[in-house]
């Protein structure tokens, strides 16, 4: 996929899926434009590395579209998957000159990239850039606190039922719907990627997916097209009550 077959949807800021999520929305029309003049697509096959651990980073991104993952390894080569990258998330930190991740395209990818530079100026120049930002990173910060929860408290089933309300929950935002009642949604995980995100064994996985189907938690469609037939009863498979729950 290369830019030339981007949606037209994409190509302006004012238009595009992720405006209202994104770092750049509370920008006004005239900070828009700014933005446009730094900004750049790139676009990224499924399996492909977009950043290397270590790598100088000479930009800052948005992903428009598509799923990435955030990977560590260690020193005898062990890797562990540390995090999602789901559309809106912003990759890349202002004032830090390299990548302390690598990321990894999951599905294929467009991300919305703006020259690293310009960008820093313009965060100093703009309140809503920054302030958007700041409420990013704590967002990010109070997930990674749930997901320390998930990993070192949660059960099997627990972990399967909370990934999957993850999904949904930022699937029903970026389409600008509630997450109640009945909700649909294509998992962007291979099994074996989901046991590696949660610290299971790809036969656990296997088996407590299983079983929430058998008990009317999802129905499957394939692999990985999933339908919640109630979204409560999902948070409550997973732990967590259906006014709160994990942070996206």
């Amino acid at each position: 996929m290369s830019l030339h077959d981007l949606p037209a949807v994409h190509q302006e800021c004012g238009d595009c899926p992720i405006r209202h999520r994104a770092v750049c929305a509370r920008c006004e029309s005239d900070e828009l434009a700014r933005l446009e003049q730094i900004k750049y697509y790139r676009s990224y096959q499924s399996g492909q590395t977009i950043i290397w651990s270590g790598d100088r980073m000479d930009f800052v991104a948005s992903v428009v579209t598509g799923i990435a993952t955030l990977t560590q390894t260690m020193e005898d080569g062990r890797r562990q998957m540390v995090g999602l990258l789901l559309p809106s998330d912003f990759v890349g930190r202002p004032g830090r000159n390299s990548a302390a991740y690598d990321v990894t395209a999951t599905t294929d990818v467009v991300m919305c990239c703006f020259r690293k530079r310009p960008f820093e100026e313009m965060m100093s120049q703009t309140p809503h850039i920054a302030h958007r930002l700041l409420e990013m990173t704590l967002d990010e910060l109070d997930a990674a606190r749930e997901w320390m929860l998930l990993l070192g408290r949660k059960t099997a089933r627990e972990k399967i039922a909370s990934l999957v309300a993850i999904i949904a929950r930022r699937d029903a935002s970026l389409s600008l719907r509630r997450s109640k009642g009945e909700m649909v949604v294509d998992l962007p995980l291979t099994r074996e990627e989901m046991a590696d995100y949660l610290g299971l064994t790809l036969e656990t996985v296997s088996r407590q997916i299983s079983a929430l189907k058998r008990d009317g938690v999802i129905s499957l469609e394939g692999k990985r097209h999933v339908t919640i037939p109630d979204f409560d009863r999902l948070l409550e498979e997973a732990g967590d009550d259906t006014d709160g729950g994990l942070l996206i």
